[in-house]
């Protein structure tokens, strides 16, 4: 198994997720840059956090129209696992493969702390056998207040698509306190917090960790 990591200019957090990523099972992380144009043999992708392209223009804006994302596109389409963190999740939006925006924290001011989550679907590979757990996990954000109209948040609470939900008030006064969506498939899922972040006891814990298990075991159910 393989699962691939974009590395966008600007990424950050890329090491972390393929350390996490090496964590969970030793030898199937591999980079890729954004200006490839067709992917590597991968079975699941993450697009991690940090500054893609300075984040000029609009957080996540210039990353989703990059050469790498025609690829994502195709593989997200064949319904293969997609993980979007933080400005993943914010190119994920802006490049139509989830539902919603990300924009600035409603206090206008960068956000770095430790917040608890629920999971609330585990209708995606990275989620599945979860059940209802309760996640610590760190946020790193200046723009991670998810929006969108009032029929598109009725939509997605009907179709079980809020798959991460702040406990108590949101760090950045997203509506509805969401935290992560999917898409309908339930292949591609955006989040705000790090599980990459939170993967081993020096780190804190290991609750981040279960994404990245619940993925394997997908892939290898799957395969």
């Amino acid at each position: 198994m393989r699962i691939g990591v974009v590395v966008f200019p600007g990424s950050n957090c890329d090491r972390d997720a393929l350390s996490a990523i090496e964590l969970a099972r030793p030898g199937c992380a591999v980079a890729i840059r954004a200006e490839e144009a067709e992917l590597p043999p991968v079975d699941a992708l993450v697009l991690p956090g940090g500054f893609a392209y300075g984040d000029y223009l609009r957080a996540g804006a210039l990353a989703a129209v990059a050469p790498v994302m025609e690829g994502v596109r195709r593989f997200a389409d064949s319904g293969r696992p997609v993980l979007g963190i933080c400005n993943g999740f914010q190119v994920l939006c802006e490049a139509g493969l989830l539902p919603g925006a990300l924009a600035p924290n409603e206090s206008g001011r960068f956000v770095c702390e430790e917040v608890c989550l629920f999971v609330e679907s585990e209708a995606t590979p990275f989620t599945a056998g979860l059940g209802s757990r309760r996640l610590r996990l760190p946020v790193a954000h200046a723009h991670g207040r998810y929006q969108a109209d009032a029929a598109t948040l009725d939509r997605l609470e009907r179709n079980g698509q809020v798959v991460f939900r702040y406990e108590g008030q949101s760090p950045n006064g997203s509506a509805r306190r969401i935290a992560g969506v999917r898409n309908e498939r339930g292949n591609v899922l955006g989040m705000m917090p790090h599980p990459e972040r939170r993967v081993e006891d020096a780190l804190g814990g290991r609750d981040g960790l279960l994404l990245f298990a619940a993925l394997l075991r997908h892939l290898e159910a799957s395969a």
